[in-house]
Order: structure tokens, then sequence, then C-alpha cells
């Protein structure tokens, strides 16, 4: 078991880590995004999933539990990744050099990860660690949405959350092994259409059912 724990605590093994746990969540993101898309059927059709995906019971509490379980890793991996960057090259410049395949989306993924943590905590608060008992799951949306604020922070939010997962999804493909001149294009192209579905699909339905209020 110590030689397990020394491979997955290497470098290397964080970072597959991270790729493991980082595709789990989009793959999340796809199915989270297609659910909320049935508020544009209606409220009684978004009302309708809410209520199939509640009646699946332990198996939704056990989707549950590995989504926390793999935060936790993600998070935990993640910091740890960054402190050790962070302590690896003490010595800042003056000039931030972008070379050897460093973008934007790299340099921020620590900061654009915290910020998406905020935001799904604050998320988690208003939309499902409140009392159901007599509202339906529309109403709380529609009365979450109908404070500007709100959906002012859940648009940038999803803006955040794009170029999160537009860096954070060719990059797991190329810490597993895809980072091959046959493959890598089509991945990074595909990178750049699921940041942009993510972000248009979850960042236009809080103005959507804003504007329904």
């Amino acid at each position: 078991m110590n030689w397990l724990f020394q491979t997955v605590w290497s470098s290397i093994g964080k970072k597959a880590v991270m790729a493991v746990t980082g595709l789990c969540f989009c793959i999340f993101l796809v199915g989270h995004l297609m659910g909320n898309l049935t508020i544009y059927a209606g409220k009684d059709a978004f009302n309708t999933y809410a209520e199939r995906l509640h009646a699946l019971g332990p198996f939704l509490t056990l989707i549950e539990l590995g989504l926390l379980i793999f935060a936790i890793i993600h998070i935990i991996t993640g910091l740890t990744l960054f402190y050790q960057n962070w302590r690896a090259r003490p010595t800042r410049y003056s000039v931030t050099k972008r070379g050897g395949g460093r973008t934007l989306g790299s340099a921020t993924m620590p900061y654009t990860g915290i910020l998406l943590l905020a935001f799904v905590i604050m998320h988690l608060i208003n939309f499902s660690f409140v009392d159901k008992g007599e509202t339906t799951i529309a109403q709380i949306v529609s009365q979450q949405f109908e404070n500007p604020l709100y959906v002012m922070i859940y648009v940038a939010a999803m803006i955040v959350a794009a170029f999160h997962v537009r860096h954070g999804f060719w990059s797991a493909f190329q810490t597993l092994g895809a980072n091959h001149p046959k493959y890598m294009p089509a991945l990074m192209v595909l990178s750049i259409v699921f940041g942009i579905v993510v972000g248009i699909g979850f960042g236009l339905l809080p103005i959507y059912i804003s504007l329904l209020s």
C-alpha cells in the first residue's frame, strides 16, 4: 500500500488524480446542464425533472457522496500542486514569461478554481440547503433570480467556469497520455466548444428565468 500512496502522491500521480476527477466533473456538468435546460419547456417540466431526480433515492445520495469525495480530492490535490509549484519558483520576475505552452488559462486555474468553489458553496446554500417542503424547485429558482445581483454573480461565475473547464478539459487528456499531434488539435477545439457550451448554456438560464419572473 505504501508504493500506491507514493505513486498517487507523486507529482505525476497528483496530476493524474486531478485529470480523472476533473473529467468526472465535466461529465457531471453535461448531465446537470441537460437537466437544467428543461426549464425552457416550462416550470412543470422542470419540476418533473427534479422529482424524477429525487426519486432515485439512495442512488442519488450515492452520486452526491461520490461528487463530494471527488470535490475534496480535487481541491486538496489542486491546492497541493499549486503550493508545490509556488515553492519551486520563489523568485518573482517583473515580467511574466508565457513560454513553454503556459497560457492565461493554465496560469489562472488555481484562482478560477477557488472562485468556483465559493460559487458552488453559495449555490448549494441557495438551492440545495433550503426548505422545499412547501415550495417547488421552480419557485425557488424563480425567487433567487428575481435578484439582479445574484443573476450577475451567476453569469460571472459561468464565465469563470467556461475558462476553467476549457483549459482543464484538454489538459486532463494531455495528462492521461493523449498528448499526440494526431489527437491534441481536435481535443483543443473540443475543449473550446465545451467551455463555450458550459458558459452559454448555464449563463443564459438565470437571464431567461429573471425575464419570466
